[in-house]
C-alpha cells in the first residue's frame, strides 16, 4: 500500500518543498523517498510543470513500485491517486512539447499502470507517436536508443494490421543499426510480433542471432521470456534451444526459491533430459506448498508438455481458481491422472466459467469429461447423466462461439494449439464450414497458419486448398521459405491437387532455393518427404540432403530429441530415400537404410488377427490353398506386404492360374523375421514369362480423408512404389468391404475373385 504522510512524519517535516528558486523541480524529484512526496510536488508546481518535468515525474513513480512487493496493489493505489488524474491531465497537454524519448517512456509507463487501452491519454499518446514516426521523427537513433521498440510493444494492439505492417517494414529496415548487444530491444521486438500475432520469419531470425550471440549473458528471466514468445509465434531455433537447454541446465543449483525455481521448472522442464526431468520434479514437489496460483498454473502447463503429473499440486489450486483460462489448465492436468474423476463441485465450476470459454478452453473442459465418461465406464461401470449434460453443454457452447466468430485470425488463434478426440469428433465440419465463410480473410500472414490446421484435421476441403494456393501464387514474395512446408504439408497429406497444380508447386520449390543452405535440418526431410509425396523431387532439395554434411548435422540434432520424434523424423528420412531411388534413380542417391529397416521390422512382434485370419483363409479358399498366398512379404526397399498391416501376396501365370509358393509360406501365429528376396536393390523377376504378382492391401479409415473417401497420401505414394517394383496393386477400401452388399462370406468371396481375376471369373 502506498507509505503515508502519518507513517514519515519526520520525513516531511525536514523536506523542504521550495518551488523553482534555489533548486531546480526535477532535482527536488529526484530527492523524493515515496509517491506521496512526488505527489505533493506535482499539486504545488502543476501551474508551471514543463513537459520535461512531467516525464521526470512518470519515471520516478514508475522507480519506486518496481522496488515494492506487492506491485499490483500499489499500481492500483497510483492511479486513482487524485493527483495521478492531474499528471494524466498535465500529459495530454504538453505531450505535444516531449520528445520522442519521453513520449515513448510516458506511454510505456502509463501502460504499467495498467491504463486503460481506451483511455483518451493512451489513445492521444499513440496518436501522437504513430504521426512522429510516420513523419520520419522516430529515426534510426530511436531504434538504438530503444525508443522505437518500447513504442512498438505499447501500441501495438491499438493499430490497424496496414499500420502494423509499416511498422514491422520499417523495423527491418533500421534493424541494422541496433548494436548486437541490445538483447532487450530484439526481445521487445518479438514481444511486438507476439502481439500482434505475426510469425515474421525475417525479423524473427534477426533477433535471434543477436539473442544467440548473447546467450552467454542472458539470465533467467530473458531466456524463459524468449522461450514463451517463441513458443507463442511457432518459432523454432534449435541452436538457441540447444544453448538455453545448456544455460538453464547450469542454474539449476542456483535457485532455491519458489518463485525463481518456477521459472526456472516451465522454461527448462519441457526440454530437458530424464536426469533433469527427475530433479525438477522432486525439487518443485518441496516447494509446492510456497507457490502462488499463478505459478502453479505455469508449472502445471510445463507438467502437461513434459507428459507428467502431480495430482497434489492441481487439487490445491482448483478449488480457488475461477478465471477460465486458471481452470481449464488445472482440468486438463487433471485429464492426464490415473483416475479422473468429475464430481458435483467440479461439474459446477465448469459450468460456471462456459460463456466466458474460447474453443481451447473448451476443448480442455471436453478433453476431461471425456476421460472421466470412459473411466468411470470402464472401471466403476456407471457414467452420471451430469457427464453427459455437461458435454451436451461443451457442445452446444463450442457451436455457438464457431457460428458467432466473424474473424479468421481470431478463429486460428483458438484453434492452433488444440489437442484430443473431442475437437474433431464434435466440432470439426462447422470449424470448417466457418473457415470458409470466412476464407476471403485468408493472406501471406496467416495462410501457413490455416493450412497447418487442415493438415491436422485429415478433412480435404478443396475449396480451402484452392484459395491457399492461389494466395501463395499471388503473394510468394510476402510469404518467408520458413512458412512453405506448412503451405505443401495438406496437399501432401491429403493427396490433393489444386487447378494450378504446377504453378502452385513450382513456386513453392523456386521460392526455396536460395534458402535451402540454412533451413533447419528436421525442416528440409519433412519438405523432401512431402514433395515426394506430391510426385516432386528438386535435385538441388535432394543434394541438400542427402550429403555426408548435412547427414551428420541432423544427426547431432536428433540425439537431443525426444525418442518418438527422433524415430518419425528417421522415418521420414528413410522413406524419402526411399521414393528418390524408386523414382529417381538417375540422381544416383545411395539407398542406406538397410540396418535401419531390419531393426525396425524385427521389432515388429504383431500377429494377424481374427478379420486378417479370416480374409487370409478367404483367399486360400479362392486361391487354392494356403501354400498359394503370402501373408508377410518385405519388398525390396522395405515396403511391407501383410503383417500386422492385413495385406496379402499372391501370383498369377499368364492364363490367371495361381501360383503356389512352396515351402516358403507362414504360420498363422507368427510371422517371419525376413522375407530372402534381395533388399538393397531392385532385382529381376524371377517369376514365370507372363506371371504377375498381386498386392492385396486393405484399407481401414486413417487411409482416407476424414470427410471423403478420397486416398490420402502416403497410400496413394505406396501404391505407387509397389507398381514400380513389378506388382499390381489392389487396394481393398473399408467401406468397401464392410458395406451391406459384402454382408456374408459368399458375397465377399465374389468381390475378391473379381478383383483378383477380372469381372466374371467364378
Amino acid at each position: 500500500m502506498l507509505r503515508l504522510r502519518a507513517i514519515c512524519p519526520f520525513s516531511w517535516r525536514v523536506f523542504n518543498f521550495r518551488l523553482l528558486s534555489s533548486e531546480s523541480l526535477i532535482s527536488q524529484m529526484s530527492k523524493c523517498t515515496d509517491e506521496e512526496q512526488i505527489f505533493d510536488l506535482i499539486e504545488k508546481n502543476k501551474a508551471i510543470l514543463s513537459e520535461k518535468q512531467v516525464g521526470c515525474a512518470f519515471s520516478i513513480l514508475w522507480q519506486f513500485q518496481k522496488q515494492t512487493v506487492s506491485l499490483s496493489k500499489n499500481v492500483k493505489g497510483i492511479r486513482d491517486h487524485p493527483q495521478f488524474l492531474t499528471l494524466h491531465n498535465l500529459t495530454t497537454a504538453k505531450m505535444e512539447f516531449m520528445n520522442d524519448d519521453t513520449l515513448v517512456n510516458v506511454l510505456y509507463i502509463t501502460q504499467q499502470f495498467g491504463v486503460e487501452v481506451h483511455d483518451p491519454l493512451v489513445e492521444a499518446l499513440v496518436t501522437e507517436a504513430w504521426r512522429r514516426l510516420e513523419r520520419q521523427v522516430l529515426c534510426v537513433y530511436q531504434l538504438r536508443s530503444g525508443s522505437l521498440s518500447v513504442l512498438m510493444v505499447s501500441i501495438s494492439s491499438l493499430i490497424s494490421q496496414h499500420f502494423q505492417e509499416q511498422l514491422v517494414n520499417k523495423t527491418e529496415l533500421l534493424f541494422d543499426t541496433i548494436d548486437s548487444s541490445q538483447v532487450n530491444i530484439a526481445r521487445r521486438i518479438v514481444q511486438f510480433l507476439r502481439n500482434i500475432k505475426y510469425t515474421y520469419y525475417p525479423l524473427l531470425e534477426r533477433c535471434n542471432k543477436v539473442f544467440l550471440s548473447n546467450v552467454n549473458h542472458l539470465d533467467l528471466d530473458s531466456i524463459s521470456k524468449i522461450l514463451s514468445l517463441y513458443h507463442s509465434l511457432q518459432f523454432h531455433s534449435f541452436e538457441f534451444i540447444l544453448m538455453a537447454k545448456k544455460r538453464l541446465t547450469e542454474m539449476i543449483p542456483l535457485f532455491n526459491h519458489p518463485a525463481s525455481f518456477a521459472k526456472l521448472f516451465v522454461a527448462l522442464g519441457p526440454m530437458a533430459g530424464p536426469e533433469e526431468k527427475k530433479q525438477l520434479k522432486s525439487m518443485i514437489l518441496l516447494m509446492s506448498e510456497e507457490l502462488t496460483s499463478q505459478q502453479v498454473l505455469a508449472v502445471m502447463g510445463a507438467m502437461e508438455e513434459m507428459e507428467s503429473r502431480n495430482s497434489c499440486l492441481i487439487k490445491n489450486y482448483l478449488k480457488v481458481s475461477v478465471m477460465p483460462t486458471e481452470i481449464s489448465i488445472l482440468v486438463c492436468a487433471l485429464s492426464m491422472l490415473p483416475s479422473p474423476h468429475l464430481d458435483e463441485a467440479r461439474i459446477s465450476q465448469i459450468e460456471a466459467v462456459l460463456p466466458q470459454c474460447d474453443l481451447n478452453e473448451l476443448n480442455g473442459f471436453a478433453t476431461y469429461v471425456l476421460r472421466c465418461v470412459q473411466y468411470d465406464h470402464m472401471y466403476l461401470d456407471n457414467t452420471t447423466g451430469e457427464q453427459l449434460k455437461l458435454l451436451q453443454k461443451l457442445d452446444h457452447y463450442g457451436h455457438q462461439r464457431l457460428q458467432k466468430c466473424n474473424s479468421l485470425n481470431l478463429l486460428w488463434e483458438e484453434l492452433k494449439s488444440l489437442k484430443g478426440d473431442w475437437f474433431p469428433d464434435t466440432l470439426l465440419e462447422e470449424t470448417v464450414a466457418t473457415l470458409q465463410r470466412l476464407m476471403d480473410e485468408i493472406n501471406y500472414i496467416n495462410v501457413a497458419g490455416i493450412a497447418s490446421f487442415i493438415s491436422r484435421t485429415n478433412y480435404l476441403s478443396t475449396s480451402l486448398l484452392d484459395r491457399i494456393a492461389s494466395v501463395v501464387v499471388q503473394q510468394i514474395e510476402k510469404i518467408h521459405p520458413f512458412a512453405i512446408l506448412a503451405v505443401i504439408l495438406p496437399f501432401s497429406i491429403l493427396n490433393y491437387d489444386p487447378p494450378q497444380k504446377d504453378e502452385f508447386f513450382g513456386t513453392c520449390i523456386q521460392h526455396l532455393n536460395s534458402y535451402l543452405s540454412i533451413l533447419d535440418p528436421l525442416m528440409l526431410v519433412f519438405l523432401g518427404f512431402s514433395l515426394a509425396t506430391l510426385e516432386y523431387f528438386p535435385e538441388d532439395l535432394q543434394k541438400a540432403i542427402f550429403n555426408i554434411k548435412f547427414l551428420a548435422k541432423l544427426d547431432s540434432q536428433l540425439e537431443l530429441l525426444r525418442s518418438s520424434l527422433n524415430l518419425r523424423i528417421q522415418f521420414r528420412l528413410m522413406e524419402l530415400n526411399r521414393a528418390v531411388c524408386l523414382e529417381c534413380p538417375e540422381y544416383q542417391i545411395p539407398w542406406f537404410h538397410d540396418r535401419f529397416c531390419q531393426q525396425q521390422y524385427n521389432k515388429d512382434t504383431t500377429s494377424m488377427n481374427g478379420a486378417q485370419q479370416q480374409i487370409y483363409q478367404m483367399l486360400a479358399e479362392i486361391l487354392g490353398g494356403i501354400n498359394f498366398v503370402k501373408a508377410s512379404v518385405l519388398t525390396p526397399y522395405y515396403y511391407t506386404i501383410g503383417k500386422s498391416s492385413g495385406d496379402f501376396e499372391c501370383i498369377l501365370d499368364k492364363r490367371k492360374k495361381p501360383l503356389p509358393y512352396g515351402s516358403h509360406n507362414i504360420t498363422l501365429e507368427k510371422l517371419p523375421k525376413m522375407y530372402s528376396e534381395s533388399n538393397t536393390q531392385i532385382t529381376g523377376s524371377r517369376l514365370p514369362p507372363g506371371a504377375e504378382k498381386i498386392a492385396l492391401e486393405f484399407l481401414d479409415s486413417r487411409a482416407f480423408c476424414r470427410n471423403i473417401p478420397h486416398l490420402k497420401g502416403k497410400s496413394a505414394m505406396k501404391k505407387r512404389h509397389l507398381e514400380i517394383l513389378g506388382y499390381r496393386v489392389i487396394q481393398i477400401p473399408h467401406f468397401e468391404w464392410n458395406s451391406m452388399a459384402r454382408s456374408t462370406k459368399d458375397a465377399r468371396m465374389d468381390y475378391l475373385r473379381e478383383q483378383i481375376f477380372g469381372e466374371g471369373k467364378s
